[in-house]
């Protein structure tokens, strides 16, 4: 059987599974939600055996920004499934005050998610949880780059989840419009914007609704009043964890004139401390996913700044060293391209006016940080840059937390998830006006013949009313 025809068996059968009503029990969907922590539990080692061979990463890693991760999204979802899907009553006037107006959330129907390489577990189950809560059948799609953790998935989801409503397919990145045309109910990628645009205009032959969550430069920005000590272990692992493959790790850092040699000195110090003399020996650092990603990276590093420190390459492994870069340009093709490696740019600017000018003038990225002791800098960056989220004094951690939203905005992307935003991703919000036909004493208003004094009442019955200033007024 053709890999088109394979995906379309799966569509199909998801599709049905749906249109009998499978997922839409509260009981059916808790119970896919225990399946996946039990999964994630039960094979623990696995997924860190798997993340090993694709990435090097460390088993700290896997299990703090991937496993752990899934786990939460699983639990969160769990503790607040019945308050999510009980119907939401909204204001009325008096023309509705008898009536039910409710908004249900329904579930979508057969939903596609991409993961990416980069975090290929939490990328395809953290999306996962949020279409099972909302009562969605689901087929993933793992990444290609990531061969090992893609057949774990692919082997381990029939043994836990329902066979039926959950499938995984792994296909190549060039075939992803196509499966896409197969047409499904919402799609889900997470990936640079290049594969991103692909996806969205494969979606719009059909009319899917997408979410895209992309890369971008993330700036980060430490302002003349912070503790350079913690501000630099903080950069170095957001930037270096897992050899800095993240979309929401600091793509490049913004800084004062006389704070830059202070900082580049305590970011030397952070990498021998991290990762020892020779960080090729370390056990904590991780390696490119392929050969394509290493080249791309080291030329990017080779024709861009001055090395501060690092800057070694090794192609046999697929090693770069944690690399610190100075006098780099604007022009420079680091500053050019979005950073998947352990490279972390460092630029001067006279002012924070400068900082927000130098943000704001690039696409809108998917994060922006700032490190400040000052409340008013913290504020300016929140308030006058645009980004998908913000960290102050810390980075990566708001895009872990279960409860805050995640995705982009503008180029950096569509949507969002976690929690409850992951939930309302996957769901139709329906809207309901439940009535009677027993009351027309307001209703028989509208009907024609038209005069003047049943508009009058029909106004007065359907405006809202205001609260105590609208009062005030009137008396």
């Amino acid at each position: 059987m053709s890999g088109q025809c394979c995906e379309d068996l799966h569509n199909r059968l998801a599709r049905v599974a749906f249109q009998a009503g499978r997922t839409l029990k509260e009981s059916f969907r808790l119970s896919q939600l225990e399946a996946v922590v039990r999964m994630v539990e039960e094979h623990e080692c696995d997924f860190v055996d798997a993340l090993r061979k694709d990435l090097h990463k460390p088993r700290f890693e896997t299990v703090v920004s991937e496993l752990m991760l899934v786990k939460n999204e699983a639990f969160h979802a769990t503790n607040n499934l019945k308050k999510w899907m009980q119907p939401q009553y909204v204001e009325r006037n008096l023309s509705t005050s008898l009536d039910d107006c409710v908004v249900i959330s329904e579930p979508l129907g057969v939903v596609f998610i991409m993961g990416t390489w980069c975090s290929p577990i939490q990328m395809c189950l953290g999306p996962l949880v949020g279409a099972i809560a909302a009562g969605n059948c689901a087929i993933i799609s793992p990444s290609e780059c990531t061969p090992h953790t893609s057949e774990l998935l692919h082997r381990l989801l029939p043994f836990y989840l329902d066979n039926e409503c959950f499938h995984v397919i792994i296909v190549s990145t060039n075939d992803l419009p196509e499966v896409v045309d197969l047409k499904y109910d919402h799609v889900f990628f997470t990936g640079n914007r290049e594969e991103g645009r692909r996806i969205a205009q494969a979606a719009a032959r059909t009319f899917t609704p997408v979410t895209l969550i992309l890369g971008g430069k993330n700036p980060c920005y430490v302002d003349q009043h912070c503790d350079i000590a913690t501000t630099a272990q903080r950069v170095a692992w957001a930037r270096f964890h897992n050899a800095g493959q993240s979309l929401v790790a600091p793509d490049y850092v913004l800084c004062h004139r006389d704070v830059k040699v202070r900082l580049v000195q305590a970011l030397k110090c952070c990498l021998v401390q991290f990762y020892g003399s020779d960080p090729r020996e370390s056990c904590s650092l991780g390696r490119m996913v392929n050969l394509e990603i290493f080249n791309r990276t080291r030329d990017m590093l080779w024709r861009s700044g001055k090395v501060a420190v690092g800057g070694q390459a090794v192609e046999a492994e697929k090693y770069i060293a944690p690399t610190i870069l100075t006098e780099v340009a604007e022009s420079d093709p680091i500053m050019q391209q979005d950073i998947f490696g352990p490279i972390l740019p460092i630029l001067t600017v006279n002012s924070v006016d400068e900082a927000i000018a130098f943000i704001n003038k690039q696409e809108k990225p998917l994060c922006v940080y700032a490190y400040s002791s000052n409340s008013k800098v913290i504020s300016r960056l929140m308030s006058e840059t645009s980004s998908g989220s913000f960290c102050s004094n810390d980075s990566v951690l708001q895009s872990l937390m279960v409860a805050l939203p995640f995705g982009g905005v503008g180029a950096s992307g569509v949507g969002s998830y976690h929690g409850h935003y992951s939930f309302d991703t996957f769901s139709h919000r329906k809207s309901c006006l439940l009535r009677s036909t027993r009351f027309e004493c307001v209703t028989y208003l509208r009907y024609p013949p038209y005069e003047d004094r049943n508009l009058s009442l029909m106004t007065w019955a359907s405006t809202l009313s205001q609260k105590s200033q609208g009062w005030c007024q009137i008396l």
